[in-house]
């Protein structure tokens, strides 16, 4: 068990898409915000169900997909050639290394959704091992904002997928 309670500066946001080795994307200047909403043991709504006003089950009801967000600093809109960044991962740019992803659902049909991993440092304040999950198979949106303080992205995704890594969450 840890002693150290983690904090903004220990994670680290990456992107996978779904070929066999993976395409990968350590995310730049995001802003220490990522967030999951909706996480449960097993990825359904619960039903209850009354008779009479009273409770009498409990009970499994249809699939459940978490929400989640980030947002990064901007810093441009895309790499152009060559290595990749936020945008270039999202949108797969043509002469990018993203221009080739897979989405991670494509026997599924034809939505491009892609793996959130999400690593919070343990190794380096007194744990095991770093902590690990991964939110399968997201269909991402962004946003795009400028302030005086600096223009951001905000990244949200509805997860389609399980969570696996230290964090499972089963669809059934």
């Amino acid at each position: 068990m840890s002693a150290i309670v983690k904090t903004w500066a220990d994670g680290l946001i990456t992107f996978k898409d779904g070929t066999g080795t993976p395409i990968t994307l350590a995310i730049a200047f995001d802003q220490g915000n990522f967030s999951v909403s909706g996480l449960k043991g097993s990825l359904r709504e619960t039903v209850a169900i009354e008779s009479r006003g009273e409770l009498v089950t409990l009970r499994k009801g249809k699939r459940s997909y978490p929400t989640g967000s980030f947002s990064a600093h901007f810093t441009e809109v895309s790499k152009g050639s060559g290595a990749a960044n936020l945008i270039d991962a999202l949108t797969r740019k043509s002469g990018t290394l993203w221009a080739s992803a897979k989405s991670t659902t494509e026997a599924l049909g034809d939505l491009y959704t892609l793996d959130i991993a999400f690593t919070i440092e343990g190794t380096d304040l007194g744990d095991g091992a770093d902590h690990t999950f991964t939110l399968e198979d997201c269909d991402i949106a962004f946003d795009f904002g400028e302030a005086e303080t600096g223009d951001t992205w905000s990244i949200s995704w509805t997860q389609y997928g399980v969570t696996s890594g230290d964090l499972s969450c089963v669809a059934a």
